[in-house]
This record gives C-alpha cells, structure tokens and sequence, in this order.
C-alpha cells in the first residue's frame, strides 16, 4: 500500500537508526520517534494513520505496552509489532492477547524483522480494504426504500414474489419492481447474493 509507513518507537538512538535504515534498504517508508509520547502527539495532529506500529518494549518515558494501550484506546487496529528482551516476554504475552500482531526478541535477524513488518503491511492493507468494501456496502443499503427493504429482507430469505407479495398485501408485479431495483442499487444478480450481502454486516 503505497501510503503506508512502519511508525518505529524506540528511545535508543542508534537502534532506532540503524532499524531505519534496514526498513528503508527494503523499500518501506518509516516515521521514527525517540519515545511513545512523541508518536501519540502526531496520532493527536493528523488522521488516523496507514501501517503498522514497530515499538520497543523498554522505553523511558512509556513503556512500549503501554504505549499500546494508548493506541487500543483510540481505537487504532493497524498492526502492533514489539521488539523485545527475553525478560520482557510476559509483558508482550499479554500485549498479544490484546490483539498485538507479533513480537520480535533481541537479538533479532533482520531479514526476519523486515519479512514480519512486510506481512504486518500487508494485513493492514486487506483490513483497509475490506473497511472500504464495508462502507461502500453500507452506502448501498442505505440507499434503498423502506418498502425495498421490506423485498431485500423476504428475498434473502429465499422467499418466492408470489409469498412476499401476500405478505406485504401488494401485487407480485410490484414485488419484481422492487426485487429489481434492489438488485440495481446493491449490485448483485441473485437473492443468494443478497443473503451473503448482509451475513457480512
């Protein structure tokens, strides 16, 4: 994904820029930050974020979990990638059960390192793209009319024109008319498309 950036935390300098510098030698594009305050205040100026967030455990003035506390409670869910001690693995076993994606131990490889941040990018960008199929889904549903709403729910039922027209004390005729434009308006072609349609809201 062409906007997403590895948000690097780590409050050693050389480690930080020698991570940097590895991500970038792979083509991703990072943002570095020498502590977790400083990231939270550039989440605060700018939009939510593409990517995946690489902290370290062991930071002064936050730790890196609870650096990820602060991301869960504005309800980021891009990737959390940690870089850890050996003593520090309790601490990102409860991370993980969090919803952290990964953690990392030192020393690490780096062919390693930069393979599960390539992954973690690419899980971002199928969770961005189905948070967009998602909102294009809503949009359409939106769209339709009470009474279209009334054919769609019948239709994903499987239930015949004849059976929702009794049921709604119309014509069967009138029952196509809508079927069809609900058809139309939420782009599919068959009533088991419909029935997918909504078991995925």
């Amino acid at each position: 994904m062409a906007d997403a950036v590895v948000h690097l935390v780590d409050d050693d300098p050389g480690v930080r820029d020698a991570l940097a510098f590895l991500l970038r030698s792979r083509g991703l594009v990072v943002r570095a930050f020498d502590s977790g305050p400083a990231l939270l205040d550039m989440l605060d100026r700018e939009p939510a974020p593409l990517g995946v967030f690489l902290l370290d455990v062991r930071m002064e003035p936050m730790t890196g979990t609870r650096l990820h506390d602060e991301l869960l409670a504005r309800r980021l869910k891009n990737p959390v990638l940690f870089l850890t001690g050996h003593g520090d693995i309790p601490m990102v076993v409860e991370a993980l059960k969090k919803g952290a994606f990964d953690f990392l131990e030192k020393p690490y490889s780096d062919n390693a390192l930069a393979d599960r941040i390539e992954q973690a990018l690419a899980v971002d960008a199928a969770m961005q793209n189905e948070g967009a199929q998602a909102a294009e889904r809503d949009a359409r549903l939106a769209s339709l009319t009470e009474r279209e709403r009334e054919v769609m729910t019948r239709v994903a039922a499987g239930k015949l024109n004849k059976v929702i027209a009794d049921e709604l004390h119309v014509s069967v005729r009138t029952v196509e008319v809508h079927r069809a434009r609900v058809f139309a308006k939420l782009g599919v072609r068959s009533a088991a498309e419909v029935a997918t349609l909504l078991a995925g809201r």
